[in-house]
């Protein structure tokens, strides 16, 4: 952690106040280091008040997404979240994140961006990004999966954001297979994954997450309006990106270890459990292909299962999924 980031911590973990000797302690630099940290701090828009008694007490925080304070936050994790940047704007944290994947940077490094210019979701659709109403971030992983198996880390994916955003708003959003979150039919957040691999090996994967904080309905695109939404405008109040973006990766890092662990059936049964495609008529789109049928399951790799009008078993890999009413 840097010195902000470990100040932060402790002003979250000692919420009546902390004295300026004991950060100094534990940071192991001089109450005049600790006093030039608490202005830059204050200069960030932090509202940390000094008292002659209680010390340095962390009143409010700003509606930033703030590196070190999204580390003071999180705390440790074992693989998602290990180093985390913020940009107040790129074009994709997709991009960005691919550069550090070809840099040889290890798994867990997490990109944000305050908005993106070239934001996008699956199959070359632009996803909007408005400065500071939503979390437009990406995520730098290196499972030991084979090409075939990636969905896998779509469904964890899926099932860790939906929980991590019902734990933040209560809310009770669902998984559109693959990659959609939905609360009450809309879409609120998406998921890109993107992977470099061999034949036989994934080099990496992109996994790059949109969510619709807070966002008013006149800010999406009219054509949207029917079909997106936002965690603000289904909640009635602000929501705090930053808790909610912690909450997020806590999530991920949680279920990417049950991956990794072998327990992806489990996490497959809590996907299919929130799941509004299982059991419903659906037409997917895969190119120039178009399958009917009804989805029944998930395979072991995380592929839809479709028994199609004429009674086979299709497999689906990828494609554009439309519920049928």
């Amino acid at each position: 952690m840097t010195p902000d980031a470990k100040i932060l911590s402790a002003l979250r973990a000692h919420p009546a106040g902390v004295p300026g000797a004991q950060l100094a302690e534990v940071l192991g630099i001089s109450r005049a280091a600790i006093w030039s940290r608490i202005e830059e701090l204050r200069r960030l828009d932090y509202d940390i008040q000094a008292g002659p008694h209680s010390g340095y007490r962390l009143v409010r925080s700003p509606d930033v997404l703030h590196a070190d304070d999204l580390v003071a936050r999180l705390g440790r994790t074992r693989v998602v979240g290990r180093d985390i940047q913020v940009f107040e704007q790129t074009a994709s944290t997709n991009d960005v994140v691919e550069k550090l994947a070809r840099d040889g940077v290890r798994e867990g490094a997490v990109v944000f961006a305050e908005s993106q210019s070239k934001g996008r979701g699956r199959l070359g659709r632009r996803w909007i990004s408005p400065a500071r109403k939503g979390l437009w971030f990406s995520v730098l992983l290196r499972p030991q999966l084979r090409p075939p198996e990636a969905t896998q880390l779509t469904i964890v994916s899926a099932t860790a954001l939906r929980r991590a955003i019902q734990a933040v708003t209560g809310l009770k959003p669902d998984i559109k297979w693959p990659n959609d979150i939905l609360i009450g039919g809309k879409k609120v957040a998406g998921i890109l994954t993107e992977l470099s691999a061999e034949v036989d090996r994934i080099r990496h994967i992109l996994l790059g997450i949109g969510v619709d904080v807070n966002l008013d309905a006149a800010e999406l695109p009219a054509e949207l309006r029917q079909t997106a939404t936002s965690l603000k405008q289904e909640g009635g109040q602000m929501v705090c990106r930053a808790e909610l973006a912690v909450a997020i990766l806590r999530a991920l890092d949680e279920d990417y270890a049950r991956l990794n662990a072998g327990r992806f059936p489990a996490v497959a049964d809590e996907w299919e459990a929130h799941c509004v495609t299982i059991g419903k008529n659906v037409t997917v789109l895969m190119g120039d292909r178009t399958v009917r049928g009804r989805a029944e399951s998930l395979d072991d790799d995380g592929s839809l299962l479709v028994r199609t009008e004429h009674g086979r078993l299709e497999r689906i890999i990828g494609g554009d999924v439309t519920l049928e009413k």
